[in-house]
């Protein structure tokens, strides 16, 4: 990928509070937080307190952002013809702060993908393989660190952690988020009110919550009325460290959104990507072209237009109390939308669109303006980052890699290696992916191995494993990708085809054959 990478991290400090330590040892402590210098615990290090904000968009193409295609190939930049959204508030945290361009979902669905960033653990550990599956309860999330840290801790939007449940408002597991009233598990509604018995769905069909946008306005569309929740919750927690997150339903489906973003981008002309006619190609047997695949963008845009809109609110509001250059920002999202490339919607696969997503990270005190990183990492990454920054050892064994020195120096730790791993949803049957920030090496359990050059390939549209030039590529990526099935247990490991292709990617020679042998949990393909 022709592009730069810029990744975030978030320093938190840890304000330690105890019933049992005495009143004047109390005291103290407090007034160590005025200052913003905070010791965790007794011979712990000083460590600076600012606030936290993570903002997460659902299904969000990375491509939408005006600081991603600044850096990108033209084609690549404007997937969809010249027709674009700005996006100037969203871009201000890439320009005062990082960007990362090579930020990859540990698996691009909702639910895994979200249990990986609060947890620094990839899905099969926590144990969210696909949608619905409620979190293990001791999981431990960077809200429980800080909440114990001293922190004031909450949550809005779209939670996806805890099973079933839809809407399901404040899940009675709050797994360290301590202002959990306006969290729900599932949905993408677009219209919520508040009453006296608390957050509600504001759209019914026959009595029951719909996604209809129905009377929605700049008070109680979904993407508004979380924003509103959040300003509120930093008016009422301004004087103390606090940690919000914010996770906003859209741009995810259905594509619709109120006035008078609905109609903004209605005038612009579309074109399909590149990838769109796939008819004649070869391409992956786990990424079919859909059925239907359209590629219009005007709601989809509209959407992120609005949260555009509301993110300035927010930057207006930390800059008005006088604290935004004691807090850090981190916008992502948990999986992206192909938006019609390779003749697909959504999410689910390796592709580029649906598995690539924003990273964005302002950090005034540690992360200079315009910092851009060309590394490949995932969202289980976000947590050790994190607390590495804080100088803070957690005592948490994180599955993700620490790079913050890449954030505050712009060089890695000795040993540092440019490979990250993601896999699809479930247990045994479906695919891994191993990716470097110019490789992708993709295998599974009812195809080939496709290995990509995303430098050269950027559509993904070519497969580079029967070139002899990318043969030592393919073989260290499979190492890499075998490494990480070992130590970090993943099921898929065991399958026979799994396991025989990674064979023949670290140790065969000549042509590629398929196996003979049958997928658990899949028929024979070959």
């Amino acid at each position: 990928m022709g592009t730069m990478t810029i990744f975030q991290r978030l320093g938190h400090p840890m304000r330690y509070r105890s019933q049992q330590f005495a009143f004047w040892q109390s005291a103290i402590i407090v007034l160590i937080s005025f200052v913003s210098v905070v010791k965790a615990d007794p011979g712990d290090s000083n460590l600076t307190s600012p606030n936290l904000i993570v903002i997460m968009t659902d299904e969000h193409n990375f491509r939408t952002l005006g600081c991603y295609r600044e850096m990108m190939q033209e084609r690549q930049a404007y997937m969809w013809g010249p027709a674009v959204v700005e996006t100037p508030n969203i871009d201000w945290i890439a320009d005062q702060g990082a960007l990362c361009t090579s930020f990859y979902a540990t698996t691009p669905v909702c639910s895994p993908s979200r249990g990986s960033l609060i947890s620094g653990l990839y899905p099969q550990a926590t144990p969210v393989v696909t949608n619905n599956i409620p979190l293990n309860d001791e999981v431990v999330t960077f809200a429980h660190l800080l909440g114990k840290a001293g922190y004031q801790t909450g949550y809005a939007g779209k939670w996806h952690l805890d099973g079933l449940g839809k809407p399901q408002w404040a899940p009675e597991r709050k797994f360290g988020f301590q202002d959990n009233r306006f969290m729900f598990n599932r949905g993408h509604w677009k219209n919520l009110k508040i009453d006296d018995s608390g957050p509600k769905v504001g759209s019914l069909s026959k009595n029951k919550p719909s996604y209809a946008v129905g009377d929605a306005d700049e008070k109680t569309f979904t993407t508004d009325f979380l924003m509103d929740r959040t300003l509120e919750f930093i008016d009422a927690n301004k004087s103390v460290p606090f940690c919000y997150m914010l996770s906003l339903p859209d741009p995810h489906g259905p594509d619709t959104v109120r006035a008078p973003y609905n109609t903004m981008y209605d005038d612009q002309v579309y074109e399909k990507p590149t990838s769109f006619d796939v008819d004649d190609r070869a391409i992956p047997e786990w990424g079919e072209p859909a059925k239907k695949s359209g590629f219009g963008q005007s709601k989809y845009y509209g959407m992120v237009k609005c949260i555009d809109d509301n993110i300035g609110r927010l930057i207006k509001k930390l800059t008005d109390d006088g604290i935004i250059d004691n807090t850090m920002i981190v916008f992502t999202s948990d999986h992206g939308d192909l938006r019609g490339e390779h003749h697909r919607q959504n999410k689910g696969v390796p592709w580029e669109g649906s598995a690539r997503i924003p990273f964005l990270v302002y950090y005034p005190s540690k992360i200079k303006p315009k910092t851009v990183i060309n590394r490949a990492l995932t969202s289980v990454d976000f947590c050790p980052t994190l607390f590495s920054l804080l100088g803070k050892d957690v005592n948490v064994d994180f599955h993700g890699r620490d790079f913050s020195k890449l954030l505050t120096e712009a060089s890695a730790d000795d040993g540092w290696e440019d490979v990250a791993f993601a896999r699809g949803t479930g247990d045994m049957a479906g695919w891994l992916m191993a990716v470097s920030d110019r490789h992708k090496l993709v295998i599974a359990t009812n195809d080939q191995p496709w290995l990509f050059d995303l430098e050269r390939d950027p559509d993904e549209m070519v497969n580079m494993l029967g070139n002899s030039g990318y043969r030592d590529t393919a073989r260290e990526l499979a190492i890499k990708l075998k490494e990480y099935g070992v130590k970090y247990q993943d099921p898929r490991m065991d399958d026979p085809r799994i396991k025989a292709d990674l064979d023949w990617l670290m140790n065969g020679k000549g042509a590629y054959l398929a196996p003979k042998v049958s997928s658990q949990g899949k028929k024979k393909k070959d």
